[in-house]
């Protein structure tokens, strides 16, 4: 995947750009018509994106490449950590199209991104780890009163680290919560920095493999929230069809990677996201058989219903009481808005076809 002409700088700097008023302009209903794709889609991809969901449409596993059977220019941002600082590069006008987690869904709506929510699921259950060290004595929730546990703020490893918390009666605050990317984060981990770090796949069944018996998950962690496929108002609003599209695609090409690891773990290598015959081709290849990476849920990718609704709404509404977020967000209400009724719809019946 080769990078764009706009930087990684260049895009945070975007992201600071004032919006004008008509961000959350009300979304045009239609009815479903013909419509010329756009001259291009910007795409943010999470990661370098030689493997994963993205590196498959980059090269078109099991099917055409993404930009032949869009009929328009893909260009591909990658780079990002965490979705949630895509949401910065969206409000600044530099990408198009995004996965983004319900976290990043809710500072989104709560930031007043100019977003339109397009498809959900549900992660998976087990898509994350929080990982101990093997002698440490920490056993269940209630052990890491005290402790140094890394996560990345605002992401799905801080929402999962909260509901564990709470399943031993403890708050956020009373662990000594740090943040930290994935890369730093292993490394803290790795060095004995911290007691703990909880993470999502890859990075924690990697680390877990590298670390070579040093290291243990813990048991009961479990991963609540939904992931959202999202666009800018104006691919949504000028080109529906091309972005319900683009969903089935990714439908698609899920369904495929599950139902074929092998070729996929060989492609994602081909491509140089890891070495032929790696660790990290090992680990690749169990999380797709076992449906733990973030993407695995998008073979059930659906329009966004009132069950993802809900659960979106219970986590802002925690990180609004412990105070990750600000001010309270009704995202549940900007979810189901009737402005996104006649898109929802358009996503729906391409998702039939």
């Amino acid at each position: 995947m080769t990078s764009p002409s706009p930087s990684r700088r260049h895009l945070l700097q975007a992201a600071g750009l004032t919006l004008a008023g008509s961000a959350f302009a009300t979304f045009a209903a239609r009815p479903a018509r013909a419509e010329a794709p756009p001259e291009q889609i910007s795409i943010a991809v999470i990661g370098d994106g030689r493997t994963g969901l993205w590196g498959s449409l980059d090269v078109g596993t099991g099917a055409p490449k993404l930009a032949a059977d869009l009929g328009t220019k893909i260009v591909w941002h990658p780079g990002f950590t965490a979705s949630a600082p895509v949401m910065e590069a969206i409000k600044g006008g530099a990408v198009d199209f995004s996965f983004a987690t319900a976290t990043a869904v809710v500072l989104a709506v709560a930031a007043r991104v100019p977003i339109v929510p397009l498809a959900a699921y549900a992660l998976p259950r087990n898509e994350v780890d929080l990982l101990v060290h093997t002698d440490s004595p920490i056993q269940t929730a209630a052990d890491l009163q005290g402790k140094t546990i890394a996560h990345q703020n605002g992401t799905t490893g801080t929402y999962s680290l909260i509901k564990f918390l709470e399943s031993g009666g403890l708050r956020l605050s009373d662990v000594n919560a740090v943040s930290l990317t994935g890369a730093d984060a292993f490394t803290a981990f790795a060095q004995g920095s911290v007691d703990g770090w909880i993470h999502w796949q890859p990075a924690s069944a990697l680390a877990l493999a590298r670390l070579a018996g040093k290291a243990r998950a813990l048991p009961g962690v479990q991963t609540y929230d939904y992931a959202f496929y999202v666009a800018r108002p104006d691919l949504a609003d000028a080109h529906p069809a091309t972005a319900a599209k683009l969903v089935r695609i990714i439908r698609d090409t899920q369904q495929y990677v599950a139902a074929h690891p092998d070729e996929t773990v060989a492609q994602w290598a081909a491509e140089g996201g890891f070495a032929p015959g790696s660790l990290e081709e090992k680990v690749n290849r169990q999380l797709i058989v076992d449906a733990r990476l973030s993407d695995s849920g998008a073979v059930a990718l659906q329009p966004v219903d009132a069950t993802a609704a809900a659960a979106t709404q219970d986590l802002a509404d925690n990180f609004e009481s412990l105070g990750v977020l600000k001010t309270k967000a009704d995202v549940r209400g900007f979810l189901l808005a009737p402005k996104f009724d006649a898109v929802r719809q358009i996503v729906a019946d391409a998702l039939k076809a």
